[in-house]
C-alpha cells in the first residue's frame, strides 16, 4: 500500500550520487528528484545519467518535483518538465498552485489560476501524465477549501494533489483535510513540524498512523527535510517511518 522514499531537495547541497547512496543505506527505494538543483529539466545529460544510475542501484523515481507555479509560469513551459519526467521514468509531476494563501487571492488572480489549471489538465490528459499540486502554505491549496475548489473546478483525473500536514493548523484540521482530499492524492510528504520548529519523526508515530489511515491505494511516502538538515539523520527518520507503517 505504501512505498518509502526521499524528496531529494531535503539535501540540496548533496550530489545526486550522494542522494542515491543515502537512499540505499537507509532502505529507501523511491526518490522524488527536484528540478531546481538535482534534475533540471533542461539538463538532458544529467537526467539521462540519473535514469541509468537509479536503475542500476534499484531505485525508482516516484515523481518529479518541479517549481512550476500554476497561474504564474507560462503554460507552454510545462512541456520541458513533461519531457524530463519521461526520462526519469515517472508520469507524476509536482506543481505549485499559484503564490499566496487561498484566502488572499483576488477574483482576478483566481480566474487566471483556474484558467491555467484547466489548460494544464488538458495537456496532462493528452500526454498521459498527472499534475499534482503541493498542499503547502503560501499557495492556493494551503487549505482544504482551496484544494477542493481547484479539484472540483478542473475536474480531471490527471490533475490532483499531494498531501502533507500543514504545520500551522491543528491535528483535527489536518485530519479533515487528509480525509477529504485522499481520493485525489498521489504522493505524501512526511515530516514532523510545528510551525517553524522541526522534530524527529519518531515523536509523531501515533499522529502519522492517524494521518495515513485516511489514505487507500498505492502511495509513495516521501521523507522531506530532517530535523536539523543533516544527512546522518535520514537513517533514524527512515526507521521511524517503518515503525509507523509496522503498526498500520
Amino acid at each position: 500500500m505504501f512505498q518509502t522514499g526521499l524528496v531529494s531537495i531535503s539535501f540540496r547541497s548533496l550530489t545526486v550520487d550522494a542522494i542515491m547512496d543515502l537512499c540505499a543505506q537507509c532502505g529507501l527505494k523511491f526518490v522524488e528528484w527536484g528540478s531546481d538543483v538535482h534534475a533540471p529539466c533542461n539538463d538532458k545529460e544529467r537526467l539521462t545519467y540519473l535514469a541509468a544510475e537509479q536503475k542500476r542501484r534499484g531505485l525508482t523515481c516516484s515523481s518529479y518535483g518541479t517549481y512550476f507555479r500554476v497561474g504564474i509560469t507560462p503554460v507552454e513551459e510545462i512541456y520541458g518538465y513533461i519531457a524530463a519526467a519521461g526520462i526519469l521514468g515517472t508520469n507524476i509531476i509536482r506543481l505549485w498552485c499559484g503564490k499566496g494563501n487561498y484566502e488572499d487571492f483576488t477574483e482576478e488572480a483566481k480566474a487566471i489560476l483556474l484558467r491555467d489549471a484547466k489548460a494544464l489538465a488538458k495537456i496532462a490528459e493528452e500526454e498521459g501524465v498527472y499534475f499534482c499540486m503541493e498542499c503547502h502554505p503560501n499557495t492556493f491549496t494551503n487549505c482544504l477549501a482551496g484544494a477542493m475548489e481547484l479539484i472540483e473546478t478542473v475536474n480531471s483525473k490527471h490533475f490532483g494533489m499531494y498531501w502533507q500536514p500543514n504545520q500551522y493548523i491543528s491535528f483535527e484540521e489536518n485530519m479533515e483535510y487528509a480525509k477529504t482530499i485522499a481520493p485525489y492524492v498521489t504522493q505524501i510528504h512526511v515530516f514532523n513540524w510545528k510551525e517553524k520548529d522541526r522534530y524527529p519523526l519518531a515523536d509523531a508515530v501515533d499522529t502519522w498512523r492517524s494521518y495515513l489511515s485516511c489514505f487507500e491505494g498505492d502511495h509513495a511516502l516521501l521523507l522531506e527535510f530532517m530535523p536539523n538538515h543533516l544527512p546522518e539523520e535520514l537513517a533514524a527518520e527512515a526507521e521511524a517511518l517503518r515503525l509507523i507503517l509496522s503498526g498500520m
